[in-house]
């Protein structure tokens, strides 16, 4: 990477495009309730999902080369560092932007924290990703002041 490590939040219009995430467990249901709040056609691949965000096109199966095709964006949030790392190298190979959760180096993007009041929608992340419960707190604080605003 260059420059100073900080890294340009962007906001991109998410309504109907199709968003792959690989990955049944906590982190992926975190991931695909935010992505359909922001419109996003959310399709989960993995063997097991006990996610409940409703909209989600589940594909009760292992990831397989070629499942990013045609996506938007990816995220590889699976518990299998192999797997996720494939992810990765697919999306990127493909140009599609991805957020791989066990390794910040393999990421073209980061997924923030997302936090929305008052008709206002910010995204956080710690820079260097350093400091995940520094970004929380802050989430927290910038949640509470967008209510305030309402």
């Amino acid at each position: 990477m260059t420059g100073n490590g900080s890294h340009f939040p962007l906001f991109v219009d998410l309504a109907g495009r199709p968003c792959v995430i690989v990955g049944g467990g906590a982190i992926a249901e975190r991931r695909a309730a935010v992505l359909t709040r922001f419109g996003a056609a959310v399709t989960v691949i993995a063997p097991t999902w006990a996610g409940t965000v409703p909209g989600v096109d589940w594909q009760a199966r292992p990831y397989a080369p070629g499942d990013l095709e045609g996506a938007f964006l990816a995220v590889a949030a699976t518990d299998d560092r192999a797997v996720n790392r494939q992810v990765g190298e697919e999306a990127r190979a493909l140009g599609i932007p991805v957020t791989v959760a066990d390794c910040r180096a393999e990421c073209t993007f980061y997924f923030p924290a997302v936090c929305e009041g008052g008709g206002v929608t910010a995204g956080l992340i710690s820079q260097h990703g350093a400091d995940h419960r520094r970004a929380a707190r802050a989430a927290r604080a910038v949640r509470q002041a967008l209510e305030e605003l309402e």
